[in-house]
C-alpha cells in the first residue's frame, strides 16, 4: 500500500470516521473514498486539499512529503495550547 493510501486510512481510523462520513465531508461518494484508500484512484488536487482540511494535516503530510503530522490548534486559547504542548513533551520523554 502506498504511503498516501495508508495515511488516508490511518487518519480516518484515528478520527473515528466512516468512509461515508469522509465522503460527505469532501463531496464524493463512499465508494470513491474506498478507491482512494485502496490505491485504485487518485484524488484531484482539490480533494487532497479538502482531505487535509478535514484531517487537520498538511497536504505535504498526506502526500508523504514529510513524516511529521500537525495538530490544528486554531480556536484554542493559549492555556489550552500550552497544555497540549506539555502533553506532547511528556509523551516524547517516555520513549
Amino acid at each position: 500500500m502506498t504511503c498516501f493510501a495508508a495515511r488516508l486510512k490511518q487518519l480516518r481510523y484515528q478520527r473515528g470516521l466512516t468512509q461515508t462520513e469522509v465522503a460527505a465531508a469532501i463531496g464524493v461518494t463512499r465508494s470513491v473514498v474506498s478507491l482512494y484508500e485502496n490505491e485504485m484512484r487518485q484524488p484531484s488536487p482539490e480533494i487532497i486539499i479538502a482531505l487535509a482540511r478535514l484531517y487537520g494535516v498538511t497536504t505535504d503530510y498526506l502526500l508523504c512529503g514529510n513524516r511529521r503530522s500537525f495538530v490544528d490548534v486554531s480556536g484554542l486559547n493559549e492555556q489550552e495550547i500550552a497544555a497540549i504542548v506539555n502533553m506532547v513533551g511528556l509523551l516524547r520523554s517516555k520513549k
